[in-house]
């Protein structure tokens, strides 16, 4: 079996199930995913697959980690375990992304595998696209204030905009890695797009949408949406999906809303800056995505 360690936002969570989910296809397997770790998570909204897509997705119980890992299941050992010092002492079936750029080794890993990491890159599942975008169909009908702006959506050259502050902002240690993109990111990216589509519409995202609001200046028709909140706030990642056209932010988030929009000619704008550091991004974006 294949089991993959869940932990993280929404973004995060599906990086981790549809890189797991290309393993287990690939190698006729069962996909379980672990879900300890929200026991005692306090960011974002918890587990959030299962409650948020259609199809299911099965939870590993103790005893089957404990067949995959043995003796290293051990939650004490295995926390231990998580850190490079220790690297040595894991067993081929503990998979530990080695860093953030693609890594070839996944395609080598035992049939019988228990996988840690963020495994950000569509090259990890790109070979059952289809089949990802099957399993993130969303399960609950639009309430009204969706469907309103879905409508609206469909009627021209929507072009959903994304600007992630939050935690980003409040959280010292995430912004010093993460950093926020600025303005002149989104003026440029906005100025690019406006070229090439004619009689653009955007709808913009945010978990900050009054600052936004007081901040961001667009001489097209604008929409702010900000209805979204809690655990609804999946369906701004659906009505991103919606757009013909993406500006995302250096978030998980909008990188999926992008990714799920079906438009055969879909412009994608992307932050070529996605981290503070020199993290190596590289495998980050896919070929036709534009970074600005």
């Amino acid at each position: 079996m294949i089991i993959t360690h869940i932990i993280g936002g929404l973004g995060n969570q599906m990086f981790q199930y549809a890189t797991a989910r290309a393993i287990a296809e690939n190698m006729n397997e069962t996909l379980l995913l672990d879900v300890s770790g929200f026991s005692n998570y306090q960011l974002h909204n918890g587990f959030e697959l299962s409650r948020v897509f259609a199809g299911p997705k099965k939870i590993a119980t103790k005893d089957d980690l404990q067949q995959v890992l043995g003796w290293q299941s051990n939650p004490i050992i295995n926390r231990f375990l998580f850190r490079n010092e220790f690297s040595w002492l894991r067993s081929k079936q503990f998979v530990i992304e080695p860093h953030f750029q693609y890594w070839d080794g996944i395609e080598k890993i035992p049939s019988n595998a228990y996988l840690s990491g963020y495994w950000q890159s569509e090259k990890y599942f790109k070979s059952i696209d289809s089949l990802i975008r099957e399993d993130f169909t969303f399960k609950h009908p639009m309430s009204a204030a969706n469907i309103k702006i879905a409508n609206e959506i469909a009627k021209g050259n929507a072009i959903s905009l994304h600007i992630r502050r939050g935690d980003y902002v409040k959280d010292a240690t995430t912004l010093a890695t993460h950093g926020i993109c600025s303005l002149e990111y989104y003026h440029a990216a906005v100025k690019l797009i406006s070229e090439q589509v004619e009689q653009p519409e955007f709808f913009i995202f945010s978990d900050d949408i009054e600052w936004v609001k007081d901040n961001l200046k667009i001489d097209f028709p604008t929409h702010f949406i900000d209805h979204n909140h809690g655990t609804e706030s999946y369906n701004d990642m659906r009505l991103m999906s919606l757009c013909m056209h993406n500006i995302i932010a250096n978030s998980s988030f909008s990188w999926w809303g992008a990714w799920l929009n079906q438009s055969q000619n879909k412009m994608v704008i992307a932050p070529k800056r996605w981290f503070n550091n020199q993290t190596n991004t590289v495998s980050l974006y896919p070929e036709s995505w534009l970074k600005l």
